[in-house]
């Protein structure tokens, strides 16, 4: 591969430290695929807020990336940074905030994920009256579908074009529909669509049944991955932690220990970005070891930690995964 400029910069200035591991993680997660593997990517933190489309997105088009798992949070906020990204504002000098500074911004309809405000009424809302349209839809219909399937429906119907403020192709989402690739969304209940829907079975305006479960998503995953593992199998590439990590790479020991299949290979590649430091019971910030204790991770995967701001690294991995 001919290397661009951001990889020839990483393979020469990245040599130590977290630097190295960087490095190292970049290059094995590319033997991965070269050798035929696949790669899941878990996306945590407010990553869609952060803007990893630009790369994220990239990364999908090129089949660099078979299946997602994340959280209602990034799988919503990607549109909304697509559909009112002029009214995002951003707060360099968060760290600095008063209580009533703080609830200004809550009174202008302005949530706040560390520097950037996320716009209420531009973002939350015009996103909110296409998912209930589908949302209905289905259920006037009898149909039922997972969170990420009823958001594939509202931005593969060309809705949303006439509200587009970026580049589509810095979306990782319209990517990922137009591609079809399966995305894991546990604990979708903990977003803010999870929140609208929630209030429209209270009004009695919907039933919870219509958007499937997370349960469902288990189920959905496993057979996505009973047919997608063999030879030299799937990797495991996890930016932070929490739900968005630790739901999907529970598939491979809820397979073998409560089902009881004993073919099922391990994940054959793991790397976790994470500035969480080990401590007492904290699942960000384990090792990768810790892994095997819980039939996650085998003896010989290949295991890699950066400790650092996922930000700042996972861009530079992508970089090197697409040659640039």
């Amino acid at each position: 591969m001919n290397r661009g400029p951001i990889s020839q910069f990483i393979e020469h200035h990245y040599r130590h430290f977290n630097a190295a591991a960087l490095m190292d993680a970049a290059k094995g997660y590319e033997a991965h695929l070269a050798e035929g593997g696949k790669m899941l990517v878990s996306l945590a933190g407010a990553m869609s807020t952060a803007e990893l489309g630009i790369s994220l997105a990239e990364m999908i088009r090129q089949d660099k990336i078979a299946i997602i798992s994340c959280t209602g949070a990034n799988l919503e906020e990607d549109v909304m940074n697509l559909v009112a990204h002029s009214h995002y504002k951003r707060v360099p000098n968060y760290r600095d905030l008063t209580p009533e500074e703080e609830w200004d911004l809550l009174e202008n309809h302005y949530n706040r994920v560390t520097d950037t405000c996320i716009p209420e009424e531009e973002a939350f809302r015009r996103l909110q009256k296409h998912l209930v349209k589908v949302w209905k839809d289905a259920e006037a219909k009898g149909e039922r579908y997972l969170p990420h399937e009823f958001l594939y429906q509202v931005v593969l119907s060309g809705e949303l074009e006439q509200y587009y403020e970026i580049d589509p192709k810095d979306s990782w989402i319209l990517a990922a529909a137009e591609k079809n690739i399966p995305i894991i969304v546990p604990g979708w209940e903990d977003s803010t669509t999870g929140n609208i829907f929630a209030s429209y079975v209270i009004k009695k305006e919907l039933q919870a049944s219509t958007v499937k479960s997370g349960i469902e998503y288990m189920i959905y995953l496993t057979e996505w991955y009973r047919a997608n593992s063999g030879g030299k199998g799937v990797g495991f590439f996890q930016i932070g932690g929490g739900i968005a990590g630790d739901f999907p790479i529970c598939v491979v020991p809820m397979m073998y220990q409560d089902l009881e299949w004993h073919d099922v290979p391990f994940w054959s590649y793991f790397c976790q970005v994470s500035d969480s430091t080990t401590s007492y019971g904290s699942y960000s910030g384990a090792v990768p070891n810790e892994k095997i204790t819980w039939g996650k991770l085998d003896i010989h995967t290949p295991k890699f930690i950066v400790e650092s701001d996922a930000t700042i690294v996972a861009p530079l991995i992508f970089a090197w995964i697409l040659g640039q």
